[in-house]
């Protein structure tokens, strides 16, 4: 159980629309009014039938899909997926929080300066048109989502967002200087800060995967991190603290952060994460992360 609204971050992106729906029809089953519920959808792909063999939106990635989705990220493509989003919630609920999804990937994928350009235009006519949409009353906020904090950077000086979600860099092995201190900058303009991805895709807390990439213990560039890892597990038994547990307290620990974007894949992590907000670790416990070099000196929140 928890307390107040509850919040669920999905995108049209996700099962070519498949994860709306099921969202949808799971809160209208359960009979869950709208009022206690936020949603955020993340908006720039839109369903369309499937043609081919798999879906080619994310080849390999899904299986037994009946739609495909293809990316619409302007000003009228932007509309169209809020509509189409609306549509594959039921109509009963609808997302108060919104933004465009991966910014960044769509800006990387550009073929030329010119492209690139093209591609700046289309995202700023995109967030345009969301803004229109909060003005109307449609929406509540609208914000950004990245993996590429800079990209929210220089987004951030064309346009004022309501709320911002770092993804993979804000974490207890991740927290540079430069990245606290634009957020202490959108703190001060008023902006709210969602952490996301916390655990740098399940490496930190024993997985396979660091930042959406394998690691390997033979390639000798992930060795750093390997060893990394270890010196944390090391410092975490020694306190008898949870790794992830660790990497969540860290994630909010600047109160800059409002709020945490979390994935878990086991409901009884909920009840732990949600007890672990009221939970203190020891003292000597951050200050021996800071002495073996895993959380940088700077950082003075801990």
């Amino acid at each position: 159980m928890t307390d107040g609204k509850v919040m669920i971050d999905s995108a049209g992106k996700y099962g070519a629309g498949l994860a709306l729906e099921v969202i949808g029809k799971g809160l209208c089953q359960l009979g869950i009014p709208p009022e206690q519920i936020t949603i955020s959808n993340k908006l720039g792909w839109y369903r369309v039938p499937l043609k081919t063999k798999e879906p080619t939106f994310e080849p390999g990635v899904w299986a037994n899909l009946e739609y495909d989705a293809v990316q619409k990220i302007s000003y009228k493509g932007i509309i169209e997926c809020w509509q189409q989003g609306c549509e594959l919630l039921g109509g009963r609920y609808k997302p108060e929080l919104v933004s465009v999804h991966d910014p960044d990937e769509y800006l990387e994928a550009a073929a030329d300066a010119t492209d690139s350009q093209k591609r700046m235009e289309d995202i700023l006519g995109a967030y345009q048109a969301l803004f229109e949409l909060k003005n109307k009353g449609e929406v509540k906020a609208v914000g950004i989502g990245s993996k590429d904090w800079l990209v929210i950077k220089e987004l951030y000086e064309k346009v004022k967002f309501d709320w911002v979600m770092f993804a993979n860099k804000f974490t207890l092995y991740h927290h540079p200087k430069a990245i606290i201190d634009f957020v202490k900058q959108l703190a001060e303009d008023g902006v709210v800060i969602i952490n996301s991805a916390v655990f740098n895709a399940g490496f930190l807390t024993g997985g396979d995967y660091f930042d959406y990439r394998i690691m390997s213990r033979e390639n000798p560039e992930d060795q750093p991190l390997f060893k990394w890892r270890e010196k944390f597990f090391a410092v975490c038994d020694k306190y008898n603290v949870t790794p992830g547990d660790a990497c969540l307290k860290f994630a909010l620990s600047a109160p800059q952060i409002k709020a945490l974007a979390l994935n878990p894949s086991k409901p009884k992590r909920m009840a732990n994460n949600k007890a672990l907000l009221e939970k203190e670790f020891p003292a000597e416990f951050w200050a021996e992360l800071k002495a073996e070099g895993l959380i940088e000196q700077h950082y003075s929140y801990l």
